[in-house]
């Protein structure tokens, strides 16, 4: 095993796997709801075409990213994935303090059957849309997927190991979905948003400071406390938006 498995490639792998888990249940969700309105055929061919395009993308950027110097690579990614982590980090914690509703599954699979059975015309045309309506929404929730696996994956040498990742959180999802055939409303999405943006901050800091020269105390090491400040923040920033949100007048 090497040295920096525990402090590099499994939080990488990690990072991928869980944002993965969280897209793909929302993808899951719109392909459910056209396979169960429309029919698993244009649900499947939608799917299948968005899939296409994401490897098509990971497969074309892979050698490129290979030409960029290292040092650039890393000061790039590190600046997107700690305003992408943040992003994410922000949204989880005013959702813990109520400030915004939690995401819900079975909400948006009514909404999605509810707006495909109210649509008319001929069943040809229905079927096409459905399926337009799946490849939508596998492609945008991929696209999220393909920045994380690139961005975590990217600055170490570790873009095959993160793909791996978000592979098996696809066949995880997917395979449960099947089984129950039914919106997964029971994963904790605004809790893995959470760890996810702790992760990819702490990340983003990282590899901005290696991008710029920083001689890091501890090397990888610093992972850690990065990562551990991040959380505490993040912790302190929900208990602030909730007594803030519960002062404040209706």
């Amino acid at each position: 095993m090497p040295p920096d498995f525990w402090t590099v490639m499994f939080p990488a792998v990690s990072a991928a796997f869980l944002a993965s888990i969280v897209e793909v249940v929302e993808a899951f969700t719109i392909v459910l709801a056209v396979g169960t309105t429309r029919g698993w055929k244009p649900a499947m061919l939608g799917t299948g075409a968005a899939l296409g395009v994401l490897g098509l993308i990971v497969l074309t950027l892979g050698p490129v990213l290979d030409r960029i110097p290292i040092h650039i690579l890393q000061f790039s990614v590190g600046v997107l994935l700690l305003l992408f982590g943040m992003g994410w980090l922000r949204k989880a914690m005013l959702r813990s303090a109520g400030v915004l509703p939690l995401h819900d599954e079975l909400a948006a699979f009514s909404q999605e059957t509810a707006g495909l059975a109210g649509q008319s015309g001929a069943p040809d045309a229905l079927r096409w849309i459905a399926g337009i309506a799946a490849f939508k929404a596998v492609l945008l929730e991929g696209l999220e997927v393909v920045f994380i696996v690139i961005a975590v994956g990217a600055g170490q040498g570790l873009l095959w190991e993160a793909s791996l990742g978000a592979l098996g959180a696809c066949v995880l999802v997917l395979g449960v979905g099947l089984m129950i055939h039914k919106p997964l409303s029971q994963v904790p999405e605004n809790t893995l948003k959470f760890g996810v943006g702790v992760m990819l901050s702490a990340f983003g800091v990282f590899w901005t400071g290696e991008g710029m020269g920083v001689s890091w105390p501890g090397a990888d090491l610093v992972l850690l406390p990065l990562a551990a400040i991040f959380l505490l923040v993040g912790i302190f920033g929900v208990r602030l938006a909730r007594s803030t949100f519960e002062r404040s007048p209706a």
